[in-house]
C-alpha cells in the first residue's frame, strides 16, 4: 500500500495517541488499586507552593 507523507503522519500520530491513553489508563487502574507510587495530590501541592512561597 502506498500512503503519502501526510496521511503517513496522522497515522503515526494517531498510534502515538492510543499509547498515552493507554498508559494514562494503567496509571489510573493502579492508583484506584492503590498501587501507584508517590503522594497524594494534596500533598503534593501543599509542598510545591510551600517551597515556592520560601523561595521569594
Amino acid at each position: 500500500m502506498v500512503q503519502d507523507a501526510e496521511s503517513y503522519q496522522e497515522l503515526l500520530e494517531a498510534a502515538e495517541l492510543v499509547e498515552t491513553l493507554k498508559g494514562i489508563k494503567r496509571g489510573l487502574e493502579q492508583m484506584k488499586q492503590g498501587k501507584g507510587k508517590g503522594k497524594k495530590a494534596d500533598d503534593f501541592f501543599t509542598e510545591l507552593f510551600d517551597k515556592l512561597d520560601n523561595c521569594q
